[in-house]
């Protein structure tokens, strides 16, 4: 059985969980320290936050969910393994290529919104919401 068509296609579900789980840890780690900075002078707005820092964290999850819906596809958990030929194996790669790309970049921009967000929470609690609409 050749294996090739099963790596490239593997490699696909790899690069969409990796590469959205770097984008959620630079996001969240953005919103996180603009949130420690208001935490440190007002801990009751630690629900708002919470939120605000948990948005970039999607891009990840569907990231994740990518990659588990491509090992299940190929037969990897609970099945019998997929032949998969070459050119299958790239077809599978490159339809996990717009949420590698897009999970990246939106959960970093998303993370610098949220940011923003936080700055807006902190000096007008009433705004909170608005600022969690404009981050999503």
């Amino acid at each position: 059985m050749e294996l090739t068509g099963l790596i490239i296609a593997l490699l696909g579900a790899a690069l969409a969980i990796i590469i959205c789980g770097i984008g959620s840890s630079i996001g969240v780690g953005t919103v996180g320290r603009a949130a420690n900075g208001v935490l440190s002078e007002d801990p009751e707005k630690f629900g708002i936050m919470l939120l605000l820092v948990a948005l970039p964290g999607t891009q990840g999850i569907y990231g994740f969910l990518t990659g588990f819906l491509v090992i299940i596809k190929l037969g990897i958990l609970g099945g019998k393994i997929a032949h998969i030929s070459v050119s299958q194996g790239y077809q599978i790669l490159l339809s996990c290529l717009p949420i590698t790309i897009s999970g990246i970049f939106s959960a970093i921009h998303q993370g610098k919104v949220c940011a923003a967000g936080i700055s807006v929470a902190a000096k007008h609690p009433e705004a909170s919401m608005r600022a969690m609409i404009y981050g999503a």
